[in-house]
């Protein structure tokens, strides 16, 4: 079947040219709160690094040791199961808070956003304000214009670095980092994550800026899933603007909405969209455009919100309702997952213990009709303080097996693993199959009601065999 060509207007829709967007600086309540969260933000994430608790860095994720130490807490592999959990939180509250009052996170904490604010400040310290800036981007290239934006590139290089530095510092000590990267010593997987991550940073806040949001994003995508009427939007109130038009003196019988259509809303917004044509996946909710409107209606002499955070219900004169399916479902579930990770991580034991017997020999009889396993114990010891710890071992359902030697005490010092091997004897007159189950208890030597238990198997002669043979021991292998 024939196509019908695509008409001029279309075509322009489809391939017209990135228009860069200037976005004009604005004063409010909202622009307070993007300035505040900014700061907020980006000290945790520059200075958080540099803390120190019990003389070690408080947040570092050492992936060469397998160890993460958060705020007096060492996380080991066997605690991956925490990250996991953080994450289904993160992504629930997420769902929660977008149901409740739209995109509160991409307006205000997202990495995007943030980094994007911090680059546009920089932009209006050397070249200016937004008329400054588009003359500036207008005229050809002098040694002025090369003069604002060289240093512009580099305010934005160095921070960009900056920013990788701090974030390979997450993984690396950041002490020792910076110290190599002074003496030129920098290993080259850190020079490259540095250089990675800085150079995204430099690309994604200073030159896409927007693009991010509107063509990289996924969010903005599915966000209509999240939301219904009595979700809080930024939206433009189009029964008290309509019809747009400044009121001119002397004008007789024009009737005018109270939008004059100055387009301050559209001037300041990050990513350059009307909101009076409606909600849009290009809003990030910044509040931005309601700062905005409020100061030309002040000036106007008209009450504000014009623009504003409301509901489609309320635009239609219907009652707002918090409390609905969706929000009561993603509320709960996500209160019962954060009383869950708070409890599991209360009653997380600081200890762990990793029991392997030893392959190359099944058992050994000994010379008084005895037998004996070995096997080899890994001790974790998760807390920061040096512990002694007290292993035990027991069947189940009595008490015939021995530990040689007899009394195992072992020092462990903070957040490592100590090995040791043990030999676990069952003496002749213990009645017992080819194959038991044991019980081994670390417990530490002061609280001993602090244990875990892991069970093992303890293999022995089949009754009525000589029990050595290589056939049975390959059946055992084979269990």
């Amino acid at each position: 079947m024939a196509q019908t060509p695509a008409t001029a207007e279309e075509s322009d829709l489809l391939y017209a040219a990135h228009q860069k967007v200037y976005p004009r600086e604005v004063a409010g309540r909202f622009a307070r709160l993007r300035a505040i969260a900014v700061l907020v933000l980006l000290g945790i994430y520059y200075l958080l690094p540099w803390l120190e608790l019990h003389g070690r860095q408080a947040v570092l994720f050492d992936l060469r040791a397998r160890k993460f130490y958060v705020f007096g807490m060492t996380m080991w592999p066997q605690d991956f199961i925490f990250l996991t959990w953080l994450l289904v939180m993160a992504a629930l509250s997420l769902f929660f808070f977008t149901a409740v009052a739209g995109r509160l996170w991409c307006g205000y904490a997202c990495p995007q956003t943030v980094w994007t604010e911090a680059f546009l400040f920089m932009e209006r310290i050397t070249e200016g304000d937004r008329a400054a800036r588009m003359k500036l981007d207008a005229a050809p290239w002098s040694s002025e214009r090369l003069l604002r934006k060289g240093s512009k590139h580099v305010l934005w290089i160095v921070f960009a670095f900056w920013t990788g530095a701090t974030f390979v510092g997450y993984f690396s000590p950041i002490r020792e980092l910076f110290a190599h990267f002074r003496g030129w010593q920098l290993g080259p997987s850190e020079t490259f994550w540095v250089l990675f991550y800085g150079f995204a940073t430099w690309g994604n806040a200073g030159l896409l800026r927007e693009q991010v949001c509107k063509y990289m994003c996924p969010y903005a995508r599915f966000q209509s899933a999240m939301f219904d009427k009595d979700t809080l939007i930024i939206t433009y109130d189009a029964e008290r603007g309509e019809p747009r038009g400044a009121k001119r003196r002397g004008a007789v019988g024009a009737k005018t909405g109270d939008c004059i259509d100055c387009t301050w809303c559209v001037q300041v917004c990050p990513t350059g969209i009307d909101i009076r044509n409606g909600l849009q996946i290009d809003c990030i909710a910044c509040g931005a455009c309601i700062d905005a409107c409020d100061q030309v209606m002040d000036r106007t002499q008209r009450p504000r919100g014009l623009i504003r955070y409301t509901t489609q219900h309320a635009l239609d004169h219907r009652a707002w309702h918090l409390l609905r399916p969706r929000t009561v479902i993603y509320g709960s579930i996500l209160l019962l997952l954060f009383a869950g990770f708070v409890t599991a991580l209360a009653l997380r034991k600081p200890l762990n213990l990793d029991v392997i017997r030893d392959r190359n020999r099944l058992y050994r009889e000994l010379d008084d009709g005895g037998i004996e396993n070995v096997y080899t114990l890994k001790i974790l010891n998760k807390g920061e303080q040096p512990r002694e710890f007290v292993v035990t071992v027991h069947g189940r359902g009595h008490e015939d097996y021995r530990l040689e030697p007899a009394s195992l005490h072992m020092q462990v010092v903070g957040g490592a693993v100590y090995s040791t091997t043990v030999h676990v004897r069952r003496p002749a007159s213990a009645a017992g199959g080819h194959s038991e189950h044991l019980i081994f208890r670390l417990a530490r030597a002061d609280r001993p009601a602090m244990y875990v238990e892991r069970d093992a198997r303890f293999l022995g002669p089949e009754h009525g065999h000589d029990g050595d043979d290589e056939a049975r021991e390959h059946r055992e292998l084979g269990r």
